[in-house]
């Protein structure tokens, strides 16, 4: 068995390398094992026999020798005895930098939501950007680690399939490896919500049985419409796959019953003439769905993705999505990057060679300006998951920017200067306030003054994650000063009403109980809210007794600590619109109340648009060791069906919401009005919730309420 795994890899090499090429995997193939022995899986099978899988992936894309023999061994330093100077002195320099490329992003545990998780974030993103076999040797062996993932223990694997879900699926998006992305998707899909996914996969069972050869007879219909036109095209035909599914489900907010177009087609041409050929004979024939064409061969997408595609009232009157390739975009479209292994010495592939890869090159500056891991973890995973728009100069020249990007994020685009100064914003000619949202094909230019600076509010409708660090850090640079300034202030005045001569070489005595590097931080950090001069004065003098009055409702109420408000400042959720963490927020002012949260698309806010000076931007505060609850509020039109309230109330329970009221707002013979108070995390546990009882047919409608 073992023997036939060897040979099945030097089988698949020797089909695209000459044999006197192969010397050197089959050299990695013993320093594996004799590494590896007494080594075993989980699965109890030897464990050389993992790195010999890694590689078979790889030579499945037909990478060269030295990738092949890195996925041979890859965990070689990490795990076992052997050195990275053994491996260059067997293996020669370049493998030896590939290794120690994966070594270093394996001595990190990829932990989602965990601190150190934009530091290991980094290391994977800095050994891409010295050579992109890295990444594509990693995702190979979480690709086969996914595939015997069953044999781990549960705590381990919720891990490992939240870090693929998290990274290395959207990884593999963005490099256009599609195969590799669905098959990421759908493993950690079946290990995460694998409830979701059965349910998923037994009513496509259901809707298959209804017709078993559906997809078969579009493809031939299909097929005849071609061979009547004289073209020679592949035409392939699949269901979409239960996370595809799910997603649209939650995404689209549509139950399972309205997302008709669960079959997909490609149609694989000779050159990319016959793809506007193909599209517009289907055009002819089949009724054209409005809003699903995209033309993804004249604007491609940023990981190099060609194709057009569009939806149609097909065969058999079935409502099916339709895509058109040539073969050479068919094989970008499914290995992405490594397609290009064909054309490219991988030897002197860099990310910041390509345009397509250029995102990766840009996180690098994006980590250097991150203040805090969580900001970095923040800004990573929006730019890893943004799609992108095309805009023009007023030159001409196209510009790259994420989908819903304003003005500002055009402005900073060009250069940050340009950012910094910008005061207006003409979109084709006409001049638009800065948060307006571009669309493909705007002209954008932008209008600057000497006098201007970046405002507070400008990252409210910035969307990418470099403007955004780099608004954050000037503010944070401007509200130093006057933090210090306001901080020594503060100090000062406490001294004064305690009767206290104030003496900055008493303060200096306590700058180290406070981590303090100088008096200038201590005032920096009162300023801003972090400790109160209070707190300084009782360190400074422990022997004296500091009086304070106390309100009786100091701590009545529960108190969050939200991003862009001082520590201890009292606030209240608004009662008009309920917002939960996660929620897109705002603040106002209001007096004797303190500050009211809001949605940003709460109605209330309206009568405070005349009181600019009452509105705080704010956020919440995203503590792992928070266990805070929050309360939201459902309406679901049920079934008036034996076991239907039993089915909602079970979902919610299996996904970890807990009821916290039920009020039946009208009942039929034939349906429940129904309105659910249910407890949970923040907003994406909400929509979890939400998307799982969607999957019951017996639930007609559901809507969250705000209010």
């Amino acid at each position: 068995m073992n023997t036939n795994v060897v040979d099945d890899l030097l089988k698949n090499i020797k089909l695209y390398q000459d044999n006197l090429e192969i010397g050197i995997i089959e050299k990695a193939i013993e320093f594996a094992k004799k590494a590896h022995n007494k080594q075993f899986r989980e699965s109890g099978d030897p464990y050389y026999l993992h790195p010999i899988e890694v590689a078979k992936i790889l030579a499945d894309l037909k990478l060269d020798n030295a990738s092949i023999a890195c996925g041979l061994l890859h965990d070689t330093v990490e795990d076992t005895t052997a050195t990275l100077d053994e491996i260059k002195d067997n293996f020669g320099l370049e493998i030896a930098n590939l290794v120690e490329g994966l070594t270093k992003i394996n001595k990190f545990s990829l932990k989602v939501n965990n601190l150190k998780f934009g530091e290991n974030y980094r290391k994977l993103l800095l050994a891409a950007t010295q050579d992109l076999r890295v990444i594509l040797i990693k995702l190979a062996d979480r690709l086969h680690n996914m595939k015997t993932i069953d044999y781990i223990n549960q705590e381990k694997k919720i891990r490992i399939a939240l870090e693929t879900q998290e990274i290395y699926a959207p990884l593999a998006q963005r490099l256009g490896m599609r195969e590799w992305q669905e098959i990421l998707e759908d493993l950690s899909f079946k290990t995460l919500n694998p409830e979701a996914r059965s349910s998923i996969i037994d009513r496509l069972d259901y809707l298959s049985k209804q017709d078993e050869n559906i997809i078969d007879d579009i493809r031939y219909e299909l097929k005849e419409i071609f061979s009547n036109e004289d073209i020679n095209c592949t035409i392939t035909g699949r269901i979409k796959s239960p996370y595809s599914i799910w997603n649209k489900i939650k995404n689209k907010n549509i139950s399972f019953a309205q997302l008709s177009d669960i079959m997909a087609f490609r149609i694989i041409t000779n050159s990319t003439r016959e793809c506007y050929r193909c599209l517009g004979i289907i055009h002819r024939k089949y009724h054209y769905i409005q809003g699903r064409f995209k033309d993804f061969i004249s604007s491609p997408k940023s990981n190099g993705y060609r194709s057009l595609h569009t939806s149609v009232i097909g065969p058999k009157n079935k409502k099916i999505e339709i895509q058109f390739r040539s073969n050479v975009m068919n094989q970008i479209a499914e290995y992405g990057v490594a397609a290009h292994w064909k054309y490219k010495d991988p030897k002197i592939i860099k990310v910041k060679d390509t345009k397509e890869y250029r995102w990766m090159h840009d996180l690098l500056e994006l980590m250097d300006n991150s203040s805090s891991q969580e900001e970095l973890i923040e800004n990573s995973k929006i730019k890893l998951f943004q799609n992108n728009i095309y805009v023009f100069s007023p030159k001409g020249d196209v510009i790259e920017l994420p989908l819903n990007a304003t003005p500002i994020d055009f402005a900073y685009s060009i250069h940050s200067q340009v950012g910094d100064k910008c005061v207006a914003a003409k979109i084709n000619g006409k001049l638009q306030p800065l948060k307006t949202i571009l669309k493909n094909g705007d002209q954008v230019e932008i209008l600057t003054s000497d006098q201007s600076q970046p405002s507070l509010i400008w990252e409210r409708f910035a969307v990418t994650s470099k403007v955004k660090s780099h608004l954050r850090r000037f503010m944070r640079s401007k509200k130093m000063d006057e933090h210090i300034s306001f901080g020594k202030e503060i100090l000062l005045n406490q001294f004064k009403k305690e009767n206290i001569e104030f003496s900055e070489n008493a303060i200096d005595n306590v700058l180290n109980d406070f981590n303090c590097k100088n008096i200038d931080n201590l005032y920096e950090q009162i300023g801003s809210g972090s400790i109160t001069a209070m707190v300084v004065l009782k360190k400074i003098f422990p022997e004296l007794n500091f009086s304070k009055k106390m309100k009786k409702n100091d701590f009545e109420n529960q108190s969050i600590k939200l991003k862009g408000l001082t520590i201890g400042m009292s606030y209240n959720l608004a009662g008009c619109c309920s917002p939960i963490k996660g929620d897109k927020i705002v603040g106002i002012v209001t007096a004797g109340i303190g500050v009211s949260i809001h949605t940003v698309d709460c109605e209330t806010l309206n009568s405070y648009s005349d009181s600019p000076e009452r509105w705080l931007d704010v956020e919440w505060e995203y503590d792992n060791e928070s266990e805070l609850i929050f309360t939201s509020r459902i309406n679901i039109i049920l079934t008036n069906k034996a076991g239907s309230l039993g089915k909602v109330t079970n979902a919610i329970a299996k996904n970890n919401g807990n009821i916290s009221n039920i009020n039946f707002a009208s009942r039929r013979h034939d349906f429940y009005d129904i309105v659910i108070d249910i407890e949970v995390r923040d907003k994406n546990h909400l929509n979890n919730i939400i998307a799982a009882l969607r999957l019951i047919s017996e639930v007609s409608s559901l809507e969250r309420i705000k209010g």
